[in-house]
């Protein structure tokens, strides 16, 4: 084997599952067809559990610092306000913040840890062609070259060549037609509120308007009526600047210099598997989602986690090949939600009938300013409480939270040491054994995955937590050995 995996695509979802392999100690190439790293993004936001995946990806350090803490969303029907979100603390024992940050700045912070672990991204170098048999893929270089690697990962967009020939189909429907996407600055009086997103509910269609870092904003536009083909980002910006004042009902804001623009249509496909043979998929090219709620890049965080530290123990010979089933089997469903809730939010706000408009902006509106509703929000779009409770992994009896499957929060502990750490500072490339008393545990732990465990102390019960920070199982070595039996098995 020239490589034990190959990546293809140096997005988010490419570069944190190279990072989350490096980790686990396997050997992993990424390549990407783009002549180099994207300058702009269309996802600006991280919620708590994306940040998670980079806390425990060692990757999280200095985005929280030059986020954006706009957490608030305050729709209008021109000046006056009609709902006023706040997306508060998703508690739950994290310390991860949510984030209004560009995608590319994330995925520049997974450069460099991927840097630190040796890696680097193989750029203007896509995938033309693949065949596998028992033992590998022979992937085949847009360069002539070719690499022969035991696994193949398919993090390469929408538009996937892994999946196409791979032969996995793509179902799936469009939601919407056209929006305009801009990143610039606003001029003109009176000035927006930067501690938040301001959204405008109009005839004609929604307009939202993001803060980002470095005085940026970012404005997204809903606009069937636009009907360039192929607009350049000149005509996007145009077509913006004419849609701002009349839409807000300020005339004299105004767009001034921009520095990217877009068009998109909105989709909703998903893979019919995740797996073929020694071919997977993760993040866009296993599923697409509607912006809204900032789900996409958060749920593909989370598929190259859950992926990762399962195809490293059938890489290192710890498992068998079945366990990667439980990738599909635990991502899937998962993905299936997400879709649900991110179209029913696009149709809301692209609603275009009188009887949609009146129940969005004098129902659903009322609705999202009572507080409980506001925490419901958070505590869904935070995807906190994701859990597999459900999946071939989790626990057969009913236990007490949490239950095999459940997410365990980031708790306080302790090192062998005595020095005072935090569990997902240590969920880095390895599973942990925690709680009061585990020792054996962790010796029944050490066995089987050899040097990836590591022993952590606190006032809880004994548990064997997986590296994404779900819980294994919990008990005794009786049933430290029953479920990691079964699993590797």
């Amino acid at each position: 084997m020239d490589t034990d995996v190959l990546v293809i695509g140096a997005g988010p979802v490419g570069l944190a599952v190279t990072c989350a392999l490096l980790q686990h100690g396997i050997a992993v190439r990424v390549v990407d067809k783009a002549a180099g790293p994207a300058t702009s993004s269309r996802a600006n936001f991280v919620h708590a559990r994306g940040s998670e995946v980079l806390d425990r990806l060692d990757a999280l350090d200095g985005l929280p610092e030059e986020s954006v803490r706009a957490m608030t969303i305050t729709s209008y029907a021109g000046d006056r306000p009609m709902m006023r979100l706040r997306f508060g603390d998703p508690g739950l024992d994290t310390a991860a913040p949510p984030m209004v940050i560009s995608q590319a700045r994330v995925e520049a912070r997974l450069r460099e840890r991927l840097a630190a672990l040796g890696g680097r991204p193989e750029w203007g170098n896509g995938l033309v062609g693949a065949e596998q048999d028992a033992t590998g893929v022979t992937a085949v270089l847009a360069d002539g070259t070719t690499v022969r690697a035991g696994w193949l990962i398919g993090c390469d967009g929408t538009g996937s060549t892994v999946r196409k020939l791979a032969g996995i189909g793509f179902p799936g429907v469009k939601i919407s037609e056209r929006f305009l996407l801009v990143d610039g600055r606003l001029e003109g009086e009176p000035a927006l509120d930067r501690s938040g997103t301001s959204g405008w509910a109009h005839a004609e269609g929604m307009l939202g308007v993001m803060p980002m870092p470095g005085d940026q904003w970012r404005l997204l536009a809903y606009d069937a009526a636009f009907q360039e083909d192929k607009p350049s980002e000149e005509q996007i910006a145009e077509r913006v600047r004419h849609i701002l004042p009349r839409r807000t009902g300020r005339p004299g804001l105004r767009l001034g210099e921009v520095t990217w623009a877009s068009l998109f249509r909105v989709h909703r496909r998903l893979a019919d598997t995740y797996r073929a043979g020694r071919i997977l998929l993760a993040g866009d090219a296993a599923h697409v989602h509607a912006p809204f709620g900032g789900q996409g890049m958060l749920t593909g965080l989370g598929d190259a986690e859950n992926l990762a530290w399962k195809l490293a123990l059938v890489v290192r010979g710890k498992a068998g090949e079945t366990l990667l089933d439980t990738y599909e089997a635990e991502r899937r469903p998962l993905a299936t939600a997400v879709l649900r809730g991110s179209t029913a939010a696009t149709k809301v706000n692209i609603a275009g009938s009188p009887i949609g408009r009146l129940l969005r902006d004098q129902v659903l509106m009322r609705l999202f300013n009572q507080g409980w509703l506001q925490r419901w929000a958070t505590y869904t779009t935070s995807q906190l409480w994701v859990s597999y409770r459900r999946g071939p992994l989790g626990g057969r009896r009913r236990l007490g939270p949490p239950r095999p499957g459940d997410r365990v929060g980031d708790l306080p502990c302790e090192r062998a040491d005595g020095s005072r750490t935090h569990l997902n500072a240590e969920l880095r490339g390895a599973w942990a054994v925690l709680g009061n008393g585990a020792d054996a545990v962790f010796q029944v732990a050490r066995q089987r995955l050899c040097d990836h465990v590591v022993r952590l102390h606190s006032d809880d019960p004994p548990m064997l937590i997986r590296p994404d920070g779900h819980l294994a199982c919990k008990g005794g070595a009786a049933e430290a050995t029953r479920w990691l039996d079964g699993a590797l098995r």
